[in-house]
């Protein structure tokens, strides 16, 4: 008996998510602080890496970096900034913006900054020393999860629901004990369990991505959920998670393509997807010693229009090294060549991931400023209502992409500096058939206690009845509830305090 051996090829698809893709994601959601962090620790670790003087000769990456730059540029674009080429910084006039930029352009090349360039100003000098006089902690994950569920079109029960979910997550992100939760939370009237699922699965499509989950599986399956329907690999790694985690941790292939009915190239793809995604999504938001506040994003009305710039000292400008990327030879495969072959591509792909994080958070602010633009003209009190669904679906992004962009992030504006959270907040009906923001409701509600007689404040009955006056309709209990978020006392203690 006789074997005869042949060639053959076959074509199919697989996906990998790229470096360039993962580290684009990863940067987005850092702080100024962390980011900074990052950029040093790159420098440090990364030949290929160097900051850009300002003597005008640097041109970013050169000609010869070839076709992977190009590629990891596109690929960090699609992941975060799937955006249209005319979006203006402007918001008033189109402003004229290259439609390749150079990977270490400097924004203060091509948008105005609210920041002259000479001596800093007293007004400067002064919020330079506010700053550093100025501590901030990082938000737990649990007051980033109550932030989501407050501007979540949830019901007075479902909210309730809610916040007892977000509680009994744990702090690697996920959810414990649910069978006696969910036992308990039938307990209330009208609480069934197909609600407190349904809420949960509200909860689960918060950022960070795989929240919520009850098992490790669950968590990668979440995750998955939120690429696009039709991204190839997607399915193949989601039928891999209806297999024993044994098999995936060993990565026992030849098992899972006989367990799945996939094609060992489609396993390998999919497993590589698999790895890529975070099994502790809780763990970004541990607590960690405090850091300074400073703002990511400066808005400033400059004649008669509102404009949009980046923070300079958080965004430095970033080029290859030169030098080392000369010494590079591309038919030498000698242990020094590969390692700065990796470094050249460990390099550019950072840059293009920096790039595209300064791009999504710049145009997330940009359309936060033109939805907001009553605020900053008229205070708190004109606050729009706004959800992450509004900015996600204005800039053809997922919503945990707008979450990310606004976590641990600042905008200084002349009403003061804000986190991008504050410009986020639920809607109220008015009586004329309108929408108001809790925000400017709170507003209201501290303008109408600043106005009380101290010998007789009123109460929070007495306060949503002056709210009707104004065309505003909310119960006692929301009164209440906003007065207790502005740290307002009682009227009684009031009264006292008097």
């Amino acid at each position: 008996m006789t074997m005869k051996q042949s060639l053959a090829l076959r074509t199919g698809l697989s996906l990998t998510m790229t470096p360039a893709l993962q580290q684009a994601i990863r940067l987005l959601q850092l702080s100024s602080l962390d980011l900074q962090t990052e950029i040093r620790q790159a420098l440090e670790s990364n030949v290929m890496l160097e900051l850009s003087d300002d003597d005008g000769e640097d041109e970013g990456v050169s000609a010869s970096a070839g076709d992977e730059a190009v590629v990891a540029e596109q690929a960090a674009a699609e992941t975060l900034a799937e955006l249209p080429s005319e979006s203006t910084l402007d918001l008033d006039e189109a402003a004229d913006i290259p439609e390749q930029m150079p990977v270490d352009a400097d924004w203060g090349d091509i948008y105005d900054s609210m920041l002259p360039s000479g001596a800093a100003s007293e007004d400067e000098t002064e919020l330079h020393d506010y700053l550093e006089s100025n501590l901030h902690g990082t938000a737990s994950l649990r007051e980033h999860l109550l932030w989501q569920a407050g501007i979540a079109h949830l019901d007075e029960t479902d909210a309730e629901i809610a916040e007892h979910l977000i509680d009994a997550i744990n702090d690697d992100g996920y959810l414990e004990d649910w069978d006696g939760l969910c036992a308990r939370l039938t307990q209330k009237p009208g609480v069934t369990q197909e609600r407190v699922e349904r809420v949960l699965r509200t909860v689960q499509d918060f950022d960070p991505p795989g929240v919520g989950a009850r098992d490790l599986a669950e968590c990668l399956r979440l995750q998955l959920l939120q690429f696009p329907a039709g991204q190839p690999g997607r399915a193949e790694a989601l039928r891999l998670l209806e297999a024993p985690l044994g098999w995936l941790a060993r990565r026992d292939e030849a098992q899972l393509a006989r367990a799945t009915g996939l094609e060992p190239a489609q396993v390998r793809a999919a497993l590589g997807l698999i790895q890529t995604l975070q099994p502790h999504p809780g763990r970004p938001y541990q607590p960690h010693e405090s850091d300074y506040v400073a703002p990511d994003v400066f808005v400033a009305k400059k004649n008669g229009r509102w404009r949009v710039s980046l923070n300079p000292e958080h965004t430095p400008r970033l080029r290859i090294n030169r030098y080392y990327q000369s010494m590079i030879r591309r038919a030498d495969t000698s242990r020094d060549q590969l390692t700065l072959k990796q470094h050249l591509q460990e390099a550019r792909y950072f840059i293009n991931s920096l790039e595209a994080r300064n791009e999504t958070l710049l145009k997330v602010a940009q359309c936060i400023v033109e939805e907001q633009r009553a605020f900053l003209e008229y205070g708190p009190e004109a606050m729009r209502p706004l959800v992450l669904r509004d900015v996600a679906d204005k800039l053809g992004v997922h919503e945990s992409t707008v979450s990310r962009a606004t976590a641990n992030k600042y905008m200084l504006t002349p009403r003061g500096l804000y986190e991008l959270k504050f410009f986020f907040s639920s809607h109220v009906q008015t009586l004329e058939g309108g929408t108001c923001s809790a925000t400017a409701i709170q507003a209201m509600i501290k303008r109408l206690i600043a106005q009380e007689d101290p010998a007789q404040p009123w109460s929070d009955a007495a306060l949503a009845e002056m709210l009707l006056k104004e065309g505003i309709q909310v119960a006692r209990r929301t009164v209440a509830k906003y007065r207790e978020a502005l740290r307002i006392p009682p009227s009684h203690e009031r009264k006292a305090a008097g």
